[in-house]
């Protein structure tokens, strides 16, 4: 097996990234650092080390769905002792970890798993995948401005890409507002939505690719369905060819 494969079906990171990882000379096979892109394995017989720390290819993947709720942070840990996402979680032989990042106010779906190709499948720019949010926001955006959110809004990292969007209710004077994104910058549907005048005050996250919420609680988790398997493992198989 390829080392940057073993990595990647460690859960460490990708195979793109884990190239990355190896070139800086931070693995190690059987104590000798290895540099070298291609270098081969035997998962069997082999140590392979990142930083010191001992990798173990898990027996089989482990997908999760969670409905996380607001207050929580999406982490595997937190110096300052906040609570993560990774303590609403049951306790597992496999290491997972979060795919992507809900803000700490944000709530809804956040996918887990130690298949790091996978992770890239998703999360990587050039997929793009999309990402459905539930928002409400500070007024009820007019039929311009829902058009300069479907058409790009600039931000002070670039212009958005196209999106979908609809006004689904009115609550209080206060719209619900549905958002269809295709990239994942940092805080994006808060910082669209406050660009146009319209800040968020409450955002909740539906979908990404093929996986939806549903009627999962806050803090419940659950497995994919088959159909959702399904469907990530092809946009995987996409991903790596």
């Amino acid at each position: 097996m390829r080392l940057n494969k073993f990595l990647a079906d460690a859960g460490i990171s990708s195979r793109r990234q884990a190239d990355r990882i190896i070139a800086a000379g931070r693995v190690r096979v059987n104590g000798a650092v290895i540099t070298e892109m291609g270098y081969m394995v035997d998962p069997e017989k082999d140590q392979v080390t990142v930083d010191g720390q001992a990798l173990i290819l898990p027996e089989k993947f482990e997908y999760w769905i969670m409905h996380k709720p607001a207050g929580y942070l999406t982490s595997v840990g937190d110096p300052f002792g906040r609570p993560t996402v990774m303590d609403l979680l049951p306790s597992m032989q496999a290491r997972i970890y979060p795919v992507g990042r809900l803000d700490l106010d944000t709530s809804g779906l956040l996918f887990f798993t130690n298949d790091g190709e996978l992770a890239l499948a998703l999360t990587h720019p050039r997929h793009w995948v999309e990402k459905v949010y539930q928002a409400k926001v500070k007024g009820i955006p007019s039929p311009g401005t829902l058009k300069r959110l479907a058409e790009g809004v600039e931000l002070e990292d670039g212009r958005t890409a196209p999106a979908k969007v609809e006004i689904e209710g009115v609550e209080n004077g206060n719209a619900i507002v549905r958002l269809t994104i295709r990239e994942g910058r940092k805080r994006q549907v808060r910082r669209m939505l406050k660009a146009v005048g319209h800040p968020v005050l409450m955002l909740h996250r539906l979908a990404v690719g093929p996986l939806w919420l549903g009627s999962l609680a806050p803090g419940e988790i659950r497995c994919p369905t088959p159909e959702e398997l399904d469907a990530l493992l092809r946009l995987k198989k996409l991903a790596i060819r």
